[in-house]
């Protein structure tokens, strides 16, 4: 098909489709997905072997105090035909405890051990006296700063792996003098929207393929119950990666084609690189401030990070995703238009870089 008959979206997917095979044609890009699974795979271990590891405090109940011991995970329990076998289990270090009945005390229970009863059984089967909360509880902050730790890793890592090589792409062209040669035959906004869908496709491909990766292992290991709480911070942090990418590839490239030297690449990624990095550290650092937190969810560059930690505790009314999206996308709008504009004024000026006023003249 001659190239004066192809459409800018058809000649955006010719060059989306190199990228794309080209990139899985890529030896480190193969091994770097398969160390991602691998990873993958050892948290849903990990994660089943500390939900093992945790298991109750075993003790023994004979059956008249059967039915008043509370049904908890907390505990695991080995039901006896009377004290004496009970008793025996304890000696043997077989359990912890063994409980049986007695009229005389307040819960109607005896808690027998060997040298001192185990604080958490006592604890359970002790009369609770009634608790009244002023405030809700707080959210342990070892769990926010995991969670945003999690978010904030993929969010950089796949911005850093698949969108920071589109501007070292440009240059290495522009360099070679390649591009004058895909610019004779493809547009400039063309050969742009190419690049940044090739890079998003791969991109959300590899966050499936984690994602479908760990909602197996969870259900293959029995912990089906964490897909539940996880699954709709992730379906919302997917969102919110694909239009964070298009914006920060649509920089990137914008950037790379201001200079014509790899060495000096390095001084005008760096901005892009402080949009990259700064919601990163706050997220984490400040993951437990929660009015600091409702504003970066609607910062584009740090949403996709802090929205879906916020979605995670229910933190998070129904339409504030929707509403924090709709600025991503607006900020989409813009970024991008100036990106092209950048992009179409500076990749065929060779030589010193590019001044930025002089890149958004039309």
């Amino acid at each position: 098909m001659s190239t004066a008959h192809v459409s800018t979206a058809q000649a955006a997917w010719l060059v989306a489709e190199r990228d794309i095979v080209s990139k899985l044609r890529s030896k480190s890009f193969i091994i770097s997905t398969v160390l991602l699974l691998l990873v993958a795979i050892g948290g849903v271990i990990a994660v089943g072997v500390m939900s093992s590891a945790s298991s109750g405090t075993p003790i023994a109940v004979t059956a008249d105090a059967e039915g008043l011991v509370p049904e908890t995970e907390a505990l695991e329990i080995t039901p006896v035909a009377d004290r004496e076998a009970g008793e025996m289990l304890v000696r043997d270090g077989e359990v912890d405890a063994l409980v049986v009945a007695d009229g005389r005390s307040a819960t109607g229970l005896e808690v027998v051990a060997l040298e001192q009863a185990p604080s958490d059984v006592v604890s359970l089967l002790s009369v609770p006296p009634s608790v009244t909360l002023l405030d809700d509880a707080a959210v342990p902050s070892g769990l926010r700063y995991i969670l945003g730790l999690i978010f904030s890793v993929l969010f950089m890592g796949l911005t850093l792996t698949f969108a920071m090589p589109i501007a070292t792409a440009v240059v290495e062209e522009k360099q070679t003098r390649v591009i004058e040669i895909l610019i004779s035959t493809v547009s400039a906004r063309a050969l742009l929207a190419g690049k940044v869908l090739a890079g998003l496709i791969i991109a959300l491909g590899q966050v499936a393929l984690l994602a479908a990766t760990g909602i197996v292992g969870f259900a293959v290991s029995g912990q089906s119950e964490l897909v539940g709480d996880i699954g709709a911070p992730i379906a919302w942090f997917a969102v919110f990666l694909g239009f964070g990418f298009v914006l920060m590839s649509a920089m990137f490239a914008a950037a790379g084609s201001m200079v014509s030297r790899q060495e000096d690449i390095s001084p005008t990624l760096m901005p892009v690189m402080y949009l990259v990095m700064i919601p990163y550290m706050l997220v984490i650092i400040f993951g437990d401030n929660r009015p600091l937190m409702t504003i970066l969810s609607y910062v584009p560059f740090s949403s996709p990070i802090a929205m879906p930690v916020r979605l995670f505790f229910d933190e998070a009314a129904w339409w504030e995703p929707l509403a924090s999206l709709a600025v991503m996308v607006a900020t989409c709008v813009v970024i991008i238009a100036i990106g092209a504009r950048i992009y179409e004024n500076s990749l065929l000026k060779m030589g010193a870089r590019v001044k930025l006023a002089d890149a958004l003249k039309r």
